[in-house]
């Protein structure tokens, strides 16, 4: 590769996501080819320093002597003819003097505690390692026959994730037996050495075997071929690559300050608009926050914000406004406290205990909006049953099954998200869901507390488990998508944070007492349907943008692999997961028919309408991200209900045997 096609290729690189990532593999593998530095035809050719090396392993290593191995093709790095005339292609074994550490016996207390770092495959994170977890004493060191490695010498990790770790020990210490270590020879710089292994960690983690705990063996490091360079060429190597590096970490450095600032132009933008004081004013800086999207969002998570703060203008009232005709929301919080008075008195509803209500303070509603506690609209509350169940969901609707809080997601019912009740336990009718519950999840991980969503769609027989709240409105005056919004977004949304408890994060809770004192937001009944179809079409606005933006950097990911591949011939990887291949396949393209309603479950109609309303099969089921029969099953719903026009039957075909994968 020349300066010009690397000087080309560069913006491509840097600035994908993962950019400078790739950076430092290209510049690595670079360095560890011979392609970095230029050589110089003075410098002693490395057949004369391999041969010094293996006099010495014959002379002062007697042992070394006639050392046997099944060499291990790793010619991966370089192509054929590839590597400089002056580099010899050696086995690593011949570098140096390698040997792998022990675990003492943990039953004898004399063996630890010592003065002796011992070092664990998952402490090699730096070039340079000095510090030590553990020590292990001068008597583990003679009985337990654990090499003693010497300042120098470089270190990789054998087993588990740690695979190809590398680092350069600092001090005079030993390893367990996860850890393959290596003296090199004089004349092998060990910098070198550590950069070589490090390019080559994917083809280690590749020899790799051994399930669930995946290891490679000392044999097989020992046994792999690499390029040698002149000793003079290696410094050269690891003195540029350490200047290009230091580059990196200023590139990197310099592409996080510009991260940082525009999170603050975005957050200032979305400030803005969520400070609009009126619709012609909310108008005019989603125009400017429109404009700029391609400068103010990054990735996902930004556009998440963007979402949030959708809503939190919906719940403070910037979304709609009044129209004369609505009944006002003051007539409406009449009507809901004299319905809860009546249900009291009839025994419809069951009188709770009185809660401290927890107000709104940080919010100025609209004037004609009124505010009303959950406490005072809720009819009935109540939480599930959670029984030993199978783990898998049910395979058929005649069955009972449980809902994992998992099915409930920000605004969203997954009901699929449930496990199997054993036929041996007698269901609970009364935990069953309908259509129009509010369910909340009121235990688990705190992130994962204070979930609300409306059951939108209610297959039979599933119930709610006791880590799920359930509750209605009165009369359902008010619209439980509306309050499901409330608890998810603005101040209420905060109120939920905060009345969260618990010891630690990965278990917390919110009591329906608490829940019960959270005040929301009252708009008029028909401002509340005008609010909720606003934010649909805001969304679909936002979820363009975030469409274009993951194609944008898919495509950024995808050029910048390829150009790292051209460059160095190193083979790109799938990161797809393969997916089970369906015996038939729909030759004619999928078309789009009725649009479904917002509420309906329609993946499928939803990605084709953000595709112009057609696209094949292979493609759509791709883009589903699901088993092919989970695919099938949706599609058949889809199409039965018109939102997918019917495919010919004719044009569905039997795929050749010999193309359809297991």
């Amino acid at each position: 590769m020349d300066a010009q096609q690397f000087l080309a290729e560069f913006g491509h690189i840097a600035n994908a996501p993962g950019g400078i990532e790739r950076l430092r593999e290209l510049v690595l593998h670079l360095a560890v080819t011979g392609k970095l530095v230029e050589q110089n035809a003075t410098d002693e050719c490395a057949k004369e320093l391999l041969a010094r090396m293996r006099q010495y392993a014959s002379v002062g290593n007697p042992k070394k002597r006639g050392r046997a191995s099944k060499k291990v093709n790793s010619k991966q790095l370089y192509a054929d003819g590839d590597m400089p005339p002056n580099w010899v292609f050696v086995e690593l074994g011949e570098l140096g003097d390698w040997g792998a550490g022990s675990t003492p016996s943990r039953r004898n207390s004399s063996y630890y505690g010592g003065t002796i770092p011992w070092f664990k495959s998952g402490e090699l994170k730096a070039d340079y390692i000095t510090s030590s977890e553990e020590f292990v004493s001068e008597l583990a060191l003679k009985e337990c026959s654990l090499r003693l490695n010497i300042p120098g010498d470089v270190l990789i990790a054998m087993y588990g994730a740690n695979i190809g770790q590398t680092s350069i020990v600092g001090v005079k210490s030993t390893t367990n037996q996860a850890v393959c270590a290596c003296t090199p020879h004089n004349g092998l710089n060990n910098r070198f050495l550590l950069l070589t292994l490090r390019a080559m960690k994917n083809y280690f983690i590749g020899l790799g075997a051994g399930g669930a705990q995946p290891n490679i063996s000392k044999e097989k490091i020992v046994a792999t071929c690499i390029g040698l360079p002149p000793s003079e060429e290696q410094s050269r190597i690891v003195a540029k690559l350490d200047e290009l590096m230091a580059l990196c970490d200023t590139l990197e450095a310099q592409q996080q300050a510009r991260r940082e600032l525009q999170n603050k132009l975005r957050q200032s933008t979305l400030q803005a608009v969520a400070n609009a004081t009126s619709p012609h004013e909310l108008q005019t800086t989603w125009a400017r926050l429109a404009d700029n999207f391609g400068r103010l969002f990054h990735g996902q998570d930004d556009v998440d914000d963007l979402r949030k703060a959708v809503l939190d203008l919906a719940v403070s009232g910037y979304l709609s406004n009044l129209d004369e005709l609505d009944e006002p929301a003051s007539v409406l919080k009449g009507k809901i406290l004299a319905a809860k008075e009546r249900g009291i008195a009839d025994g419809s509803f069951f009188r709770k205990k009185h809660v401290k209500p927890e107000e709104l303070v940080e919010t100025t509603l609209p004037a004609h909006w009124a505010s009303i506690t959950l406490d005072e609209a809720i009819s009935t509350i109540d939480a599930g049953w959670s029984p030993a169940c199978l783990p898998s969901a049910r395979d058929d609707e005649n069955k009972w099954g449980v809902l994992k809080t998992t099915a409930v997601q920000v605004l969203r019912f997954l009901p699929h998200e449930h496990k199997e009740l054993p036929a041996s336990l007698d269901p609970r009718p009364q935990y069953q869901i309908e259509v129009g519950d509010i369910l909340i999840t009121r235990a688990g991980p705190k992130n994962r507390v204070g979930i609300c969503c409306v059951v939108d769609a209610a297959p039979p027989r599933l119930m709610i488990s006791d880590k799920l709240i359930r509750f209605h409105i009165v009369d359902d005056l008010i619209n439980p998508r509306f309050v499901a919004l409330c608890l998810s977004a603005g101040e209420p949304g905060r109120i939920v944070e905060r009345l969260k408890s618990g010891m630690a994060d990965s278990q917390m809770n919110i009591s329906q007492d608490k829940l019960r004192s959270i005040t929301i937001p009252l708009p008029p009944i028909e401002e509340q349907q005008r609010i909720l179809t606003k934010i649909e079409a805001f969304m679909k606005v936002v979820d363009v943008y975030s469409e274009r933006l993951r194609k944008s950097h898919r495509l950024a990911e995808q050029a910048a692999a390829a150009t790292v591949s051209s460059l160095t011939g190193i083979a790109i990887e799938q990161e797809e997961e393969p997916m089970k291949a369906p015996q038939t396949e729909l030759v004619a393209p999928l078309r789009l028919g009725a649009a479904p309603d917002i509420k309906a479950q329609a993946p499928l109609s939803t990605i084709l309408a953000r595709h112009h309303g057609e696209m094949s099969a292979k493609d759509l089921w791709q883009r589903f991200g699901g088993e092919i029969d989970a695919f099938y099953a949706q599609l058949k719903t889809e199409v039965a209900h018109g939102w997918i026009l019917e495919p010919a039957p004719a044009e569905m075909r039997e795929k050749p045997a010999e193309t359809v994968s297991a």
